[in-house]
This record gives C-alpha cells, sequence and structure tokens, in this order.
C-alpha cells in the first residue's frame, strides 16, 4: 500500500513539471521577443560599416528566398562626402512575418537616425512595400531582426544612394523643425516632396502613420465637395470630340496654376501646390467677326472643387494643423472669338 502512494505522487509530480513545461512553452514566443526588442537590436557588436560611395544595396541572409530564424544584423551606412545623404528605396518584393495587433514584434527591419535615435520606421508583414526613407546627415542606421518562429519569404531588400540637398537650409529637421520656418520656406520644402506619405513624414517624423490615417478617415458630414459631386453623373462634352482639329484655335486647354496664387492665400500652404485646369487658349485665326483683331475669351465658366492637403500655422502655438479641404478652382469649358475689347456671353 505504501509502495502504491508512492508511485501516484510521483506521477502527479510529472505531471505538474510536464503542464508547467507546455505553460512555459506558449509563452516563450512572447517572452522571447520582448527581450530581443530591448536589448538584441541595440548590440553596438553585430553593426556593420558600409562606406557609402555609390549605389549599392543590402538584403537579408538568402533572399529572395526564406530568411534564417533567431537572428540579429545591424547595418550602419556612412556616406563618404559628409554634405549628402543617403536614400533608401525597399525592393518590391518584401514580406516578413506579419504583425500582431499592427505591431512589429517579431520579424522586422527598422530604420533609425543616427544623429538623434529617430526611428524612422519599423515594417513588417507584406501587404505594403515600405516608402522611401532619407537620412538628415550622412549616416542612417538599418536592423533586421528575426525570432524563433515562423520565417517568412523573400525578405527584404534595401537599395541605397546618395542624394544632394537642394533644399538643406528649409528641409534639414536637424536645423529647425518644420513648424518653425518661415511660411515661405516651408512652402518651398513642402513643394519638393514627391509623395503625401513623405511629406507627412517629414512634417511628424514621431507620429506620422498617425497623421496619415487620420487625413484618410472623414466622417460623412465632412466629406467634401470634390468627393459629392464627383457621384454625379458627366455629361459627354461634345466639344473633346473636335480637339484635335481644332488644337490650334481657340479652345480650353490644360493649365497649370498655383492654388496660392489663384486664391491669394499666403496665410496657407496647399499641396499639392498647383493644379491643372482648363483655360481658354489658342488663336483667332478664322475669326467671323468684322473686326480688327479678335480674342480667344471664355463663354462657359464653371467652378470645380479639387481636395488638397491644407497646412495652417496653429494660432499661439508652435504646430501646423493639417487637413484635407476643397479648393474652388475655376475652369473655362467652352471659348469664343470675340472682338478684343468685348467679353463673351
Amino acid at each position: 500500500m505504501l509502495l502504491f502512494g508512492l508511485l501516484l505522487l510521483t506521477s502527479a509530480l510529472a505531471g505538474q513539471r510536464h503542464g508547467t513545461q507546455a505553460e512555459s512553452n506558449l509563452s516563450s514566443k512572447f517572452q522571447y521577443s520582448s527581450n530581443k526588442e530591448q536589448n538584441g537590436v541595440q548590440d553596438p557588436q553585430h553593426e556593420r560599416i558600409i562606406t557609402v560611395s555609390t549605389n549599392g544595396s543590402i538584403h537579408s541572409p538568402r533572399f529572395p528566398h526564406t530568411y534564417p530564424r533567431n537572428m540579429v544584423l545591424v547595418w550602419r551606412l556612412v556616406a563618404a562626402d559628409e554634405n549628402v545623404w543617403i536614400q533608401l528605396t525597399f525592393d518590391e518584393r518584401f514580406g516578413l512575418e506579419d504583425p500582431e495587433d499592427d505591431i512589429c514584434k517579431y520579424d522586422f527591419v527598422e530604420v533609425e537616425e543616427p544623429s538623434d535615435g529617430t526611428i524612422l520606421g519599423r515594417w513588417c508583414g507584406s501587404g505594403t512595400v515600405p516608402g522611401k526613407q532619407i537620412s538628415k546627415g550622412n549616416q542612417i542606421r538599418i536592423r533586421f531582426v528575426s525570432d524563433e518562429y515562423f520565417p517568412s519569404e523573400p525578405g527584404f531588400c534595401i537599395h541605397y544612394n546618395i542624394v544632394v540637398p537642394q533644399f538643406t537650409e528649409a528641409v534639414s529637421p536637424s536645423v529647425l523643425p518644420p513648424s518653425a520656418l518661415p511660411l515661405d520656406l516651408l512652402n518651398n520644402a513642402v513643394t519638393a516632396f514627391s509623395t503625401l506619405e513623405d511629406l507627412i513624414r517629414y512634417l511628424e517624423p514621431d507620429r506620422w502613420q498617425l497623421d496619415l490615417e487620420d487625413l484618410y478617415r472623414p466622417t460623412w458630414q465632412l466629406l467634401g465637395k470634390a468627393f459629392v459631386f464627383g457621384r454625379k453623373s458627366r455629361v459627354v462634352d461634345l466639344n473633346l470630340l473636335k480637339e484635335e482639329v481644332r488644337l490650334y484655335s481657340c479652345t480650353p486647354r490644360n493649365f497649370s496654376v498655383s492654388i496660392r496664387e489663384e486664391l491669394k492665400r499666403t496665410d496657407t500652404i496647399f499641396w499639392p501646390g498647383c493644379l491643372l485646369v482648363k483655360r481658354c487658349g489658342g488663336n483667332c485665326a478664322c475669326c467671323l467677326h468684322n473686326c480688327h483683331e479678335c480674342q480667344c475669351v471664355p463663354s462657359k465658366v464653371t467652378k470645380k472643387y479639387h481636395e488638397v492637403l491644407q497646412l495652417r500655422p496653429k494660432s499661439g502655438v508652435r504646430g501646423l494643423h493639417k487637413s484635407l479641404t476643397d479648393v474652388a478652382l475655376e475652369h473655362h469649358e467652352e471659348c469664343d472669338c470675340v472682338c478684343r475689347g468685348h467679353t463673351g456671353g
């Protein structure tokens, strides 16, 4: 009887140890990831310094195939010239382990600005390819982390090249934050950006993703006229059918106009800063009127709404108020040749 009791006790203790081990396995991924985030990516001994004097690329091991598990790799790109920047462009083939709750916790690639430790971005998953990144100075750091679970493919490849600053005084955040720049200088800097993501990243480097999401999350009450009016049925403009034969006559044509100049708004910045509008152009060589000189004037004018990004200084505090807004611009729908000094009907 005593022997039977000892066997039961031994079995119970073994089961408890097995249960503890199973619980440990379930949580090991989360503990491991947390330790890596705090320690592994900060280890300078893993840093590889690459001198940048021409174009090149770095990539995850085995790219474009499945990368190894349980890795921490750090590259520091240093331009040979101190007066240039480094631009990073991600290859279209991009795929790491998916995020959890929209947060890259396990496998990710991260770009850091070495001068102040700012994290320019952290990416994982395979939904979208990260946008271009530009350093503030002549250095930039890249980290790649993979945990001991679920590697993916193809990994990543980052192409790098040298960029010569064109708007050093206006664009470089190391000189002045964007909101502290004079409005005209800020307008020049804003105009230089080719994508909305790059612009918002420049204006709000610490919370650019949240700002970008807020811009595209309007309620129905705030939907602009450009959205509502765009739902209306469009009537075919018969004038367009004759555009080829009237190419050099008096017709509506595309013109690029500055929004600030059109609206006379020097207190506000718009992005994009210029838009295409239809304006009358061409000659009146075949003018039917019996007068000394004919001129091309609009006979039908409409206002169209365009949705753009608006940047306005905040009243009393430093910062910029960002919002999507509608601007109404004049479009010439029809044009006529009339005697100079007269206007169209």
